[in-house]
C-alpha cells in the first residue's frame, strides 16, 4: 500500500495564518510610544500618530471619553484604539485619535491647536502619569518661549 498524500499546502497556510494572527495580537497588545526632542510617536498595530509638541494646546485628565462615532478601529474588553469622530463635530472633519489600553483608568486628553484631539493611556498607570507630566512640561516650555518673544 502506498502512503496517503498529506495536504502540505493547507498545513503551510494554517501555520502562516497562526503566525500572522500572533503578530497582529503583539502589535495591538499595547501602545508603543517613542519620545523625540520635538515630537512623540504613538504606534498601536496599524494605527500610528505623531504628536508634535509645538502644536499642543492643552493636556488634561479625563475619566471617560465622550461618545463618538467610530470611523475605523475597535473596542474590545478594556481596550479601544482607532480613529473616531465626536457626534457634535459631524459637520466638520475633525478626527479624534484614541489609544486606550485600559478604559477603567484615567485617560490623557491632548488637544491640538487645530482642535483635533487625542485620548491615550498606557497599560501601566505610572507610565501614563509620566507621559502626562512630560506633555505638560513640553506645553509649559513652549508657552514660556512664545511669551518670551
Amino acid at each position: 500500500m502506498s502512503p496517503k498524500k498529506r495536504p502540505w499546502l493547507w498545513n503551510i497556510l494554517i501555520v502562516i495564518t497562526v503566525i500572522i494572527c500572533f503578530c497582529a495580537f503583539a502589535a495591538h497588545y499595547k501602545n508603543w510610544t517613542r519620545v523625540d526632542a520635538d515630537k512623540m510617536t504613538i504606534l498601536s498595530g496599524i494605527y500610528y500618530h505623531d504628536v508634535k509638541f509645538d502644536s499642543l494646546e492643552n493636556v488634561q485628565w479625563v475619566d471617560r471619553i465622550p461618545p463618538m462615532k467610530r470611523l475605523s478601529g475597535f473596542s474590545a474588553f478594556d481596550k479601544g484604539k482607532g480613529v473616531y469622530q465626536e457626534f457634535k463635530d459631524t459637520l466638520t472633519d475633525k478626527k479624534v485619535y484614541v489609544f486606550v489600553d485600559n478604559f477603567e483608568q484615567q485617560k490623557i486628553q491632548v488637544v491640538h491647536k487645530d482642535a483635533s484631539q487625542l485620548f491615550i493611556n498606557l497599560k501601566d498607570s505610572t507610565e501614563t502619569v509620566t507621559l502626562f507630566n512630560l506633555l505638560e512640561a513640553k506645553i509649559a516650555a513652549i508657552k514660556k518661549t512664545s511669551n518670551a518673544r
